[in-house]
């Protein structure tokens, strides 16, 4: 993986779990695995979801397309800059960023891992930039995909063309 990627093939998640811990934990072993992150991942990350909530209401970017959330922690935490999509089988509540006393069915997730400490506004903004400039039809699609393969070609492509590091 260049310094370049956002994505990692083998990052790219299908989960069933039903509760928002769960999924974390299941990510997080594969990640840790694969040396993206350290072993106080999970615990910071679960953490930091459940005191500043990460959940997107996305009915602004069009009709029917699923809610998203954006789940990330210090770079400390983490060994390298990637985004991991996390497509959800079943919706796990989330709480909604803007307001988070609003639970908010989410359906897939971009995990940021960002080892620069200044770099996690701009892989967000490159998420939010994709969100906007990205069809309506297309966001549905890749948000019900279920071949990781698929997600990580679709997003490959799409984010492909904005790279600028």
């Amino acid at each position: 993986m260049t310094n370049q990627n956002l994505f990692a093939p083998d990052a790219v998640f299908i989960s069933n779990q039903t509760k928002q811990d769960l999924v974390f934990k299941e990510v997080y072993e594969h990640l840790r695995e694969s040396g993206y992150v350290k072993g106080n991942f999970l615990h910071h990350i679960v953490e930091r979801e459940h005191n500043f909530p990460t959940g997107l209401d996305t009915a602004t970017l069009g009709k029917n397309i699923p809610n998203i959330a954006i789940p990330h922690t210090e770079g400390e935490f983490v060994n390298t800059r990637l985004i991991v999509p996390v497509a959800l089988k079943t919706p796990v509540t989330f709480h909604n960023m803007i307001n988070p006393s609003q639970a908010i069915e989410v359906k897939f997730l971009f995990m940021l891992l960002d080892n620069d400490p200044d770099g996690q506004a701009a892989l967000l903004a490159q998420v939010m930039d994709f969100l906007a400039n990205t069809p309506a039809n297309e966001l549905r699609e890749v948000f019900n995909f279920t071949d990781p393969s698929a997600i990580y070609a679709f997003l490959e492509q799409k984010f492909g063309k904005k790279k600028e590091d």
